[in-house]
């Protein structure tokens, strides 16, 4: 069987053109910064399949005054696995001002 030279042969690739024109300067984009949000402690909240959400308070759940497309605007939401009583959970985290 023949050999595989795998470093000897290699063809050097040609020098790349330059045009005649250079490039148009291009000045650099100041970048707006957000200040880091603080989000307070998780609370979890159901959502049902009408798109209702409840919150555990005192050993009940109540009704939760947004629902989780708009927690999502301005609060940290993550769904979590499991599902009670075929309502799906989510772990809420309020901004801190």
């Amino acid at each position: 069987m023949a050999r595989n030279h795998r470093f000897g042969g290699r063809q050097s690739r040609p020098a790349a053109r330059r045009s005649s024109q250079p490039a148009d300067a291009v000045a650099p984009r100041s970048i707006e910064r957000k200040p880091p949000t603080q989000y307070g402690a998780p609370f979890i909240v159901l959502e049902d399949t009408e798109k209702e959400t409840f919150e555990f308070v005192n050993g009940n759940w109540t009704p939760f005054a947004m629902t989780i497309a708009e927690c999502r605007q301005t609060c940290q939401v993550r769904m979590l696995p499991q599902q009670v009583s075929g309502k799906t959970r989510y772990e809420i985290r309020l901004p801190v001002e």
